[in-house]
C-alpha cells in the first residue's frame, strides 16, 4: 500500500469522504460500488467492486468460445480493466486499463461498430493500437457494468452481421447473469 498523506475524519453518520484527486486517479465515479476489507494491522481497505470481475473464470471460457466461433479476438471488460481475452495475446490485454475513449463509449450505452473508412476508430485499451470492430456495453439492472469487444483484424475488415449479433447476445447474457 502507498501512503497518500491525506487524513479524513469520520462524520457522525460513519461516512468518510474520498478526496477528489484519489477518485480521479482511481477512476471511482459517483455510485460505484466499493468492497470493504479489514487487515491484520487495524487496516480498512476500500477496493472497487466489479460484478463482471466476479465472473472472470466464466468470462474467460465464454470469450474463448466466441473467439473460436467468430474467428475474431474477443475482450470482455469490466468498467476499468480487461478481465478476459481470447484469440489474442493475454499479456497484451489482460488486466490492462481501458482507454478513456472506451469508457465514454460504454457510458453512452450504445453498441459501437467500426465500419470501413471511419475516421475515429475505438481503441479499447491504453497503449494498444488495435481498434475494436464491435463494442457492446454489458447492462445489469440498468447500470453499465462492462463491455464485450471484438477486435478488428489486421486488414481492418468490417465485422459481419453475425459478429455484431454475437457480441450483443454475449453482452445481454452476461448482464442477465449478473442480475441473478
Amino acid at each position: 500500500m502507498k501512503a497518500t498523506g491525506i487524513v479524513r475524519r469520520i462524520d457522525d453518520l460513519g461516512r468518510v469522504v474520498i478526496p477528489k484527486e484519489i477518485r480521479r486517479t482511481m477512476r471511482i465515479r459517483e455510485g460505484d460500488p466499493l468492497e470493504i476489507y479489514t487487515g491484520p494491522n487495524e487496516e480498512v481497505v476500500f477496493k472497487k467492486y466489479s460484478p463482471v470481475g466476479e465472473m472472470s473464470e466464466f468470462a474467460v471460457q465464454y470469450a474463448d468460445v466466441m473467439s473460436r466461433v467468430s474467428g475474431s479476438a474477443v475482450l470482455i471488460c469490466d468498467r476499468d480493466h480487461v478481465i478476459a481475452v481470447a484469440g489474442e495475446s493475454k499479456k497484451d490485454y489482460l488486466e490492462k486499463r481501458l482507454s478513456k475513449q472506451l469508457e465514454e463509449a460504454m457510458e453512452d450505452r450504445q453498441a459501437v461498430v467500426l465500419r470501413g473508412g471511419e475516421a475515429r476508430p475505438l481503441f479499447p485499451v491504453e497503449e494498444r493500437d488495435r481498434p475494436s470492430a464491435v463494442m457492446v456495453p454489458i447492462l445489469a439492472a440498468g447500470d453499465v457494468t462492462g463491455c464485450v469487444c471484438f477486435l478488428a483484424d489486421e486488414q481492418g475488415t468490417p465485422p459481419s452481421e453475425s459478429d455484431i449479433h454475437l457480441a450483443q447476445v454475449a453482452a445481454g447474457f452476461l448482464g442477465k447473469q449478473m442480475e441473478e
